[in-house]
């Protein structure tokens, strides 16, 4: 898979595989195509070169389609966006489209109950991100692509959506692809590790491996301290 702007090249000959069940960690520094792997994998953004399969089906770009998106995976922007001016349950409402206690279950999960008549700029950044959280589980996907989740969480709400995201993948059964510039963040949280520079997968393996064994080190300053 390849993609570029406006010549620079952004991603390439990037190929991956996911296993149902998995939880992949995708590391980089800032500017090495994370976030726009993401949205190719979402179908929010057209590769120039490359397909994206899901489920053994094609995942279509927005070229391709009117409205962007696949109704199976579920994509978490880093800027966790909502509506201005609706209540918390009116975005849960408008999403959905699971059973009234199939959605109170992701409510519950996400802790979301007391905000509900709460409107969406009345809430802290914490808050929103756990409301956009929800507002993406209720439409039932398979599969979660989280975009630096934990980028604007002090170290107490970090280590709380650590194990939140925990709690709802073991009781959803989610298949999950997290990005994120700061490595140490997904080592114990990924079943696998995927190391991109300059839009091009330099190292990949269990978090062990990658963490003890470390190609470069680019990698190695990516999952924390090192000598």
């Amino acid at each position: 898979m390849r993609k570029s702007f406006n010549e620079p090249l952004v991603l390439n000959d990037i190929q991956l595989q996911l296993t149902q069940g998995e939880r992949l960690a995708i590391a980089g520094e800032t500017g090495s195509g994370k976030s726009t792997l993401l949205k190719i994998i979402a179908g929010l953004l057209q590769p120039d070169d490359g397909t994206v399969y899901f489920q053994g089906a094609r995942v279509l770009g927005p070229e391709e389609k009117l409205l962007p998106g696949h109704n199976k995976i579920g994509y978490l922007s880093q800027h966790f966006e909502l509506l201005n001016n609706y209540q918390v349950g009116e975005i849960i409402e408008m999403k959905t489209i699971l059973t009234r206690e199939e959605a109170k279950r992701i409510i519950d999960l996400c802790d979301i109950g007391h905000l509900l008549i709460r409107k969406t700029t009345e809430l802290s950044g914490g808050e929103r991100q756990r409301v956009a959280l929800a507002k993406t589980l209720v439409t039932n996907p398979s599969l979660l692509l989280l975009d630096e989740p934990f980028s604007n969480l002090d170290a107490i709400h970090k280590r709380a959506m650590k194990q939140m995201l925990d709690r709802l993948e073991r009781e959803l059964g989610l298949t999950t692809i997290m990005v994120s510039h700061d490595g140490a963040d997904l080592l114990s949280w990924a079943s696998r590790i995927l190391i991109l520079q300059n839009g091009t997968i330099i190292q990949e393996g269990l978090p062990s491996e990658v963490y003890q064994h470390p190609i470069s080190e680019y990698c190695a300053g990516l999952l924390g301290y090192y000598n």
